[in-house]
């Protein structure tokens, strides 16, 4: 057993090599340079509407900007998740940039000509329609761009890092604006950003499967209702899901808070939104660096419930204390907080849901995200007039930690559920031709899903002539292939076998018998085919497979010819 100390040490040594595979990974530093761009416009143009909205018609208008903003697009989002499981996935960012370009531009430019509020808010809405597509496809994609289980854990930490960067850059870049030109100026600055952002996505080249083609009519509803269905049936994750929720509500009403806290409470003017957020930016950067630790963790629900719990406890404290170095910190913990959540909770959701619904389940959670950051946001302007700015910090920091407490064991499953497969089937996946062309995630789906199989000498694994139904790796022992009662090869640990008669949709073209004491993994017929056709490198590699087996030992020089 390793020492805690060196422990520690290994899994510190681990992280970082893992962070610096990231941007060794010339795809993954694409998307996350994309994601840069992106977040950093779009925590400017939040500090930059929510103060026009202030300016327009106080705290209640900043609450019902956000609900407005926020719920049409969260309704939105499980169709435009659909949208990245249907097409190529850095084609929908980039669609999504241009998109947002365009409009953040004509929102400048209406706040330059001092047009009425109403255009303002329309183009504001419309913006974070738009936006809804990118999250759920660089989420979606992140881990076909992965090689391995800790790389993809890595590049969410990054991801957070960034967007902690971003958190703390974006709104002290609208504060700056803001202290010496406009809104306008902080609405032009936000579309340069996207621009630029949009520039790294088409660097980018993916691995992913041919997308699969224009959706009917008839069967929108369901694909979109796909990501719901994804959730519905897996406890651990509706546990997962639902304190995500949770924590976005809270979320909302604290973006709140904050703008009331410091024009109101502290007296900082408008830039001091941006410095309050750029408070909570600096905690979320020093959250993304804690939550590179996790890289390798075997269990992660820990770190997901420490993370909801630091954006509970500071409010209470606000809610008793608020001098300004005191309010620094404690925005600076929410920041912490959500580090821990974003990175422990999406890896989660990575490992746990199939790659072809991956984009609608982070549609699903994205809708009740912007929803529930909507509703916090209209709410927390009557809590506070019900029960004064302390009293509603009070109750709405104590939502979350009470939700910790109760809901504690469940959240505990989700390590079992979403828990990576061991080292062993993942390396024998690599080693296995048809499979070595998959990137990192999807070697760690199909390795979940392999059943591992004991047989003793002479059992009969498959009979030609029978219908194929299961493609075997061989881990452990010896077996005999024979076609037509002759030994024509032999398989031993790291050969495969049953892969003909699965694609070829034949029978089985020969027996395999264990020669001796046998450990197999089985993978069903319906998984390997998914895993196999749905990406063109490995379905080119199977069938080079196939082609030399059915030309025989001779010509093969595999030990087995035919499967």
């Amino acid at each position: 057993m390793l020492h805690p100390v060196n422990s520690v040490r290994q899994r510190t040594a681990d992280s970082i090599t893992a962070f610096q595979d990231v941007f060794r990974n010339r795809d993954l530093r694409w998307l996350e340079l994309a994601w840069t761009g992106s977040i950093l416009g779009q925590w400017a143009y939040l500090v930059a509407v929510s103060v026009f909205a202030f300016q327009a018609g106080g705290e209640t208008a900043v609450g019902l900007l956000l609900l407005a903003r926020l719920v049409p697009a969260g309704l939105l989002a499980p169709f435009a998740g659909m949208l990245a499981d249907r097409y190529r996935r850095e084609q929908v960012l980039l669609w999504t940039n241009v998109s947002r370009v365009l409009l953040v531009g004509a929102a400048a430019i209406a706040a330059y000509a001092d047009s009425p509020p109403a255009v303002v808010y329309v183009l504001s809405i419309l913006a974070a329609i738009t936006t809804m597509p990118f999250r759920s496809a660089q989420a979606a994609l992140t881990p076909s761009l992965a090689r391995t289980p800790s790389e993809l854990t890595a590049a969410n930490a990054v991801a957070s890092t960034i967007e902690s960067l971003a958190a703390f850059v974006g709104p002290a870049l609208a504060g700056l604006l803001l202290a010496v030109a406009s809104t306008a100026a902080v609405f032009a600055a936000t579309a340069g950003l996207v621009a630029v952002s949009t520039v790294f996505v088409l660097l980018i080249d993916a691995r992913e499967p041919a997308p699969r083609g224009e959706l009917q009519a008839s069967t929108i509803a369901s694909e979109a209702l796909a990501g719901f269905r994804a959730v519905g049936h897996d406890s651990s994750l509706r546990v997962l899901v639902g304190l995500f929720t949770a924590q976005t509500f809270v979320a909302g009403a604290a973006q709140v808070f904050l703008v009331v806290i410091a024009i109101d409470t502290l007296d900082l003017g408008d830039a001091g939104v941006g410095y309050l957020n750029s408070a909570s930016g600096i905690g979320a950067l020093i959250g993304g660096l804690l939550a590179l630790s996790l890289t390798g963790a075997k269990r992660l629900s820990p770190a997901f419930m420490a993370g909801i719990v630091l954006w509970g406890a500071p409010l209470i404290v606000l809610g008793f204390w608020q001098p300004l170095a005191i309010t620094l910190v404690l925005f600076a913990l929410l920041g912490v907080g959500n580090s821990l959540v974003d990175v422990s909770a999406f890896t989660l959701v990575q490992r746990a849901v199939a790659d072809d619904v991956l984009a609608r389940v982070f549609g699903v959670i994205t809708m009740l995200w912007l929803i529930a950051v909507g509703v916090g946001a209209m709410v927390a302007p009557f809590l506070i007039d019900a029960l004064g700015l302390d009293g509603a910090l009070i109750a709405v920091g104590a939502l979350l930690p009470v939700l910790v407490v109760l809901l504690a064991r469940p959240l505990a499953a989700i390590d079992s559920a979403a828990a990576p497969p061991d080292h062993h089937r993942l390396r024998l996946l690599t080693d296995t031709p048809i499979f070595a062309p998959l990137p990192g995630m999807s070697l760690e789906h199909v390795a979940a899903r392999l059943v591992p199989l004991r047989r003793e000498v002479g059992s009969v694994i498959v009979k030609q002539g029978d219908e194929g139904d299961r493609f075997y790796l061989v881990a452990e022992g010896e077996l005999d292939v024979t076609q037509d009662g002759t030994t024509i090869g032999q398989l031993g640990p790291g050969d495969y076998f049953g892969e003909i008669a699965l694609l070829r949709n034949v029978a089985r073209t020969a027996s395999v018998t264990a020669r001796t004491n046998t450990v197999l993994y089985a993978l069903d017929r319906e998984h390997f085919l998914a895993v196999v056709t749905g990406h063109p490198q490995s379905a080119e590699a199977a069938e080079t497979v196939m082609t030399a087996r059915l030309a025989g030992p001779a010509a093969t020089g595999y030990r087995s010819a035919v499967t």
